[in-house]
């Protein structure tokens, strides 16, 4: 009977550690982290066309929709819709910033065209 409680706390033990792992390196909580610590971080499943990637700077969170298309030798992603989720938040944005989120989506996506939704495309415009 006592050698079948330590099996099923070891069992226990071991299932926590496990759970745990999974929580700490689970990139939706860098994510997170890096939300609620106002840092850059860029989330994508590169693999799944179909999902949207997900970039934070300062704080505020950008959605990019992939677009699939073909350039002269594959399928590929060619165009980017880029949204802000909380536009109130961008308080303190420069084109600076801006120019960098398009550095590092060109870096995962060189052959993309990227197009901005309001607030963003007005300051583009007026640059």
């Amino acid at each position: 009977m006592m050698l079948l409680i330590r099996v099923a706390l070891l069992l226990l033990l071991l299932y926590l550690l496990f759970k745990g792992f999974r929580y700490i390196l689970h990139p939706k909580r860098k994510l997170e982290l890096a939300i609620e610590q106002k840092k850059y971080h860029f989330y994508d499943e590169k693999d799944n066309i179909r999902k949207n990637f997900i970039a934070t700077l300062k704080g505020v969170i950008f959605e990019g929709e992939k677009y699939l298309g073909t350039d002269h030798e594959s399928f590929t992603v060619v165009s980017i819709t880029m949204n802000v989720s909380n536009p109130s938040a961008l308080s303190g944005f420069t084109l600076q910033d801006i120019r960098f989120l398009e550095t590092e989506i060109y870096k995962r996506y060189p052959k993309a065209r990227i197009d901005w939704k309001d607030p963003i495309q007005r300051l583009l415009e007026g640059k």
